[in-house]
């Protein structure tokens, strides 16, 4: 019999292993219990969404189909608008908004809703003009001939530029699929990127912003723009062959959501950005998007016990978290 030595050196491969298959069982029950739950009020929830999709449907189809006819069916013009032009308009109109109240420090009406109080009121001028010419590069020299390199990709193993349009159920299921395959290529990669190595190398021009903002979303060394910005976005429509729409969707809506993340405002009704503000101020912590691979590598047990974790939250009221939650008084 092995010889221990200490008590807690015998315990900690046993308390590991049963936390991951306690993570197993907790995501196994959520799981579950979503499924049920889907399947009692399935009828009910689908004849909603046909009802949306019904009087939507029509319309979008006749847009696309207008489109498709402006363009006289040339499906790259059609592919490189939807998957570049658009989804840069809505990165830049989201993000001009913000950077407005960066720069500014105004209004309080925003700014009230700051996570790390005193950080960028104002942003300073120089870093910001650094940070942005850093994003338009990656996204003329890296990110415009990455998605157009997909176009022949998808193609060869589909039709991207279809006169049909999928049906709303197929894009809500896509949509889901999507977001998880980006969180497992986010994650290891984004830890691949935290390696003494590549983070010293690569990854520390991320983090030069502990207190992020929304441009941050794309502000990467091009190595890091490359395997942890795009390809986790675009390894799933290109498996799943999606149609332009969907993609344009996709690329659209994630990164609304990184910008969300990385913007350093909670704000009413957004999506909690605490999770990855809480992984520039600690590091070490918080390597995903959705947590789930997080809880299971336990990259996060440090986040859970803190006061940021409480506020990890939809904000459903005007009271900024950071008062309703205050931090802890700081021990003399």
């Amino acid at each position: 019999m092995q010889d221990c030595g200490e008590q807690a050196d015998c315990a900690a491969p046993w308390r590991q292993e049963n936390y991951v298959w306690d993570s197993v069982k907790k995501a196994t029950f959520i799981l579950s219990s979503g499924l049920f739950v889907f399947a009692a009020f399935r009828n009910s929830v689908t004849w909603h969404l046909q009802q949306f999709w019904g009087a939507s449907g029509d319309f979008w189809q006749s847009q696309w189909g207008k489109a498709y006819d402006f363009f006289q069916g040339n499906e790259w013009i059609l592919f490189f608008l939807g998957t570049v032009v658009i989804p840069i308009i809505a990165f830049w109109l989201v993000n001009g908004l913000l950077l407005i109240v960066d720069v500014t420090g105004k209004p309080q009406l925003i700014t009230r809703y700051r996570i790390q109080a005193g950080k960028n009121d104002p942003v300073e001028s120089a870093k910001l003009l650094q940070a942005i010419r850093m994003v338009v590069f990656n996204q003329v020299f890296l990110s415009f001939p990455m998605v157009l390199m997909m176009y022949p990709i998808m193609k060869w193993r589909g039709n991207p530029c279809g006169t049909e349009l999928p049906t709303f159920h197929w894009v809500l299921l896509e949509l889901c699929f999507l977001g998880l395959l980006e969180e497992v290529f986010f994650y290891y990669s984004h830890r691949l990127f935290h390696h003494p190595t590549l983070y010293k190398h690569i990854h520390k021009k991320h983090h030069e912003w502990t207190a992020p903002i929304g441009i941050m979303s794309l502000y990467a060394h091009p190595v890091e723009h490359v395997f942890s910005n795009m390809l986790p976005l675009m390894v799933g429509p290109i498996f799943l062959r999606s149609h332009v729409a969907t993609v344009m969707l996709w690329f659209s809506l994630a990164m609304l959501m990184s910008t969300i993340s990385h913007c350093g405002y909670h704000l009413p009704l957004l999506p909690s950005p605490e999770f990855h503000d809480f992984h520039h101020l600690r590091f070490d912590q918080c390597f995903g998007v959705l947590g789930v691979l997080d809880r299971l590598h336990q990259t996060d047990t440090v986040f859970r016990a803190s006061k940021e974790y409480e506020r990890h939250t939809l904000l459903l009221g005007l009271v900024p978290l950071s008062e309703t939650i205050p931090d802890s008084p700081k021990k003399k």
